[in-house]
């Protein structure tokens, strides 16, 4: 659901010493550098989400199997088996429950039942038969922060009267102003304009007010109220009996708002901004919620250690996000600040270790991620040498274009940079294709509420969740063979689809197995991190992880590799580097001991 980035410029002041944190073999450069600087250990705690690779599938996009021009839960099961042999360890699905799909989903109607426009329960019981039998845990995406304004219990509220019970579980309050015509705060929607809605009473007259940070469709639950806890802990538990191995908590930061909800003059979403510290956001962040959190992680405890929560929450800086990983609350939290960090190394040295140092200090793995479903896909980010895309928002046919196999290259140089990490680390459905945003859907057929809202003025994120390009020759890519796609595909798709880069052992996909499978082999998810100074300048960034050295080039020039070390995989294969521009060189035409502009080396230290 996460509308807005961290601001660019958020750095991290790095001041904890890492001396102290790793054994003293540890700390002994290796023979082959003239510096190393730890900062993280090898880890030794038990659970399957420490190191995974865990892949966001976006329902409605990822597969049409009875031909409405939406994904559903049949065409992910009958796909389960290429993301298997990916090498992935988990899937996550973005919404696939009841609702009138205003924000695609976000919008729930009934938490316990299956959308029709997805299939029904015994095809979700289906799912989650072939994840099993496939070794793939199936995490649900939970929406706590707002329902749908179609559920049951915002239309009783609607129904009833002023300070009653079914009022009472949502964030209705009398406005401002003559006859109450004013918000009863200044609080603003991440979709563009006021977050309060005025109703009309059963009498016909104008009413109170709802808070609903999102879209008007969306009212905000009222988390002071036990009974709404009572009715997501039942949701938890009927998701659990089903199979499920987990939740992504969306906006996971944002339930519990301050006491009589004061003004905020910072930015809607909450992040810092000149003279706002995001922790004063009276709508985000707020203590309390963490006991709920503590009482979910029980429940999940109840069906065995490796049911898991993943916390979507947007708090900066990195050390208060660390309380939301306690050894008693969420197992993981997205990790924002690095998604948003770009190819600035001296800014992705800082996040890496401040990342690593704090959610070490309460046990607790990190999290890394270049794409989601809120965000221009990498590929289409990296391809700009001047300013990108705006903030927060998508790319129109209007706007000045990427470079794609300039994106790509960069996009695949991060990837393995990224998987190169230890911790966790999260893939958006596409990526491996190396896929870039669309950025020509027409204006009459965006359907984020956050274009409509803003009257166009803010694209959306309609671009990064066009259905996926399966089988070149198929009508709709293989997507699906009835109505079209509810969001056009761009004409790039076929040569990009899957079947195209499964027969290319030069394709983007491939890139990707390999990438994975050496990942796992030298488990570098479970790994250590030593920064080698040698090769941390101001264009390239490097660190060690066990073994396996990675280095990453982000300068225009070509840079000298270490003598003596073994060639596990560069980036520079399938990504367009065979034929780049005469002044940024592809691994291949340089020789084994140079690296690139734009690609990243994993290598076997000595």
């Amino acid at each position: 659901m996460e509308a807005f980035p961290i601001p660019c410029n958020v750095f991290y002041d790095v001041t904890m010493s890492v001396d102290s944190l790793l054994p003293v073999a540890a700390q002994e450069p290796s023979a082959a550098f003239s510096s190393l600087t730890p900062v993280h250990d090898a880890v030794k705690a038990h659970g399957w989400w420490r190191s995974a690779v865990i892949y966001q599938i976006y329902p409605r996009s990822f597969r049409d199997l009875n031909g409405d021009g939406v994904g559903d839960l049949a065409g992910i099961t009958a796909e389960l088996p290429q993301l298997a042999e990916l090498g992935v360890d988990a899937v996550w699905l973005s919404p696939f429950y009841r609702s009138p799909q205003r924000d695609a989903g976000y919008d729930v109607s009934d938490y316990c039942d299956v959308d029709p426009l997805f299939g029904t329960l015994a095809d979700f019981d289906a799912l989650i038969a072939e994840a099993n039998r496939l070794n793939l845990r199936v995490i649900a995406d939970l929406v706590p922060n707002h329902s749908s304004d179609q559920h049951i219990a915002f239309q009783a509220a609607l129904t009833a009267g002023a300070n009653s019970p079914e009022r009472d579980m949502f964030i209705f309050r009398d406005g401002q102003g003559p006859d109450g015509n004013e918000p009863p705060n200044n609080w603003q929607s991440h979709f563009g304009g006021s977050a309060w809605t005025r109703i009309s009473e059963p009498n016909g007259l104008p009413g109170q007010w709802f808070l609903h940070l999102f879209d008007s469709s969306q009212p905000d639950f009222n988390w002071d109220n036990p009974a709404v806890h009572a009715e997501f802990e039942r949701v938890l538990r009927f998701w659990l009996d089903r199979g499920i191995s987990g939740f992504r908590v969306d906006v996971a930061h944002a339930l519990v708002k301050a006491a009589g909800l004061p003004n905020w003059g910072g930015r809607a979403d909450g992040n810092s901004s000149d003279g706002f510290p995001g922790q004063d956001a009276p709508m985000f962040g707020q203590p309390a919620l963490h006991d709920i959190y503590r009482r979910w992680r029980s429940i999940l405890e109840e069906y065995g250690p490796d049911r898991i929560l993943c916390a979507e929450a947007n708090v900066d800086p990195l050390p208060r996000l660390a309380q939301w990983v306690r050894p008693d609350e969420m197992h993981q939290a997205f990790n924002f600040p690095y998604l948003h960090a770009g190819l600035d190394v001296n800014r992705l040295r800082h996040i890496i270790t401040d990342s690593l140092l704090s959610l070490d200090a309460v046990g607790a793995p990190s999290t890394w991620v270049l794409s989601n479903h809120d965000v221009v896909r990498h590929v289409t980010r990296f391809g700009y040498d001047g300013p990108g895309p705006r903030d927060g928002d998508g790319i129109g046919p209007d706007d000045a274009q990427p470079n794609e196999d300039l994106g790509r290259r960069r996009a695949a140089a991060a990837t393995m940079f990224m998987l190169g990490l230890p911790g966790g680390a999260y893939l958006y459905q596409g990526e491996e294709l190396g896929l870039p945003d669309s950025t020509n859907i027409p204006g009459t057929m965006r359907q984020d509420p956050t274009f409509a809202r803003t009257g166009g003025a803010r694209i959306g994120r309609d671009g990064c969740r066009v259905p996926l390009p399966w089988r070149s020759a198929e009508p709709h890519c293989g997507f699906g063979d009835g109505l079209d796609p509810w969001l056009p595909q761009p004409e790039s798709w076929p040569a990009l689809a899957r079947d195209k880069q499964e027969v290319d052992p030069a394709s983007h996909l491939n890139l990707y197995r390999e990438m994975l499978a050496q990942r796992a082999a030298h488990r570098l998810g479970q790994g250590s991190l030593a920064w080698v100074e040698d090769y941390c300048t101001g264009s390239s960034l490097a660190y060690l992880n066990g073994t396996t050295l990675v280095i990453m080039n982000v300068g225009t020039d070509a840079m000298p590799l270490p003598a003596g070390q073994t060639i596990l995989r560069s980036s520079a294969a399938g990504t367009g580097a065979e034929q780049p521009g005469a002044d940024q060189p592809g691994t291949d035409q340089l020789g084994a001991d140079q690296l690139g502009s734009g690609e990243t080396i994993w290598l076997t230290a000595s």
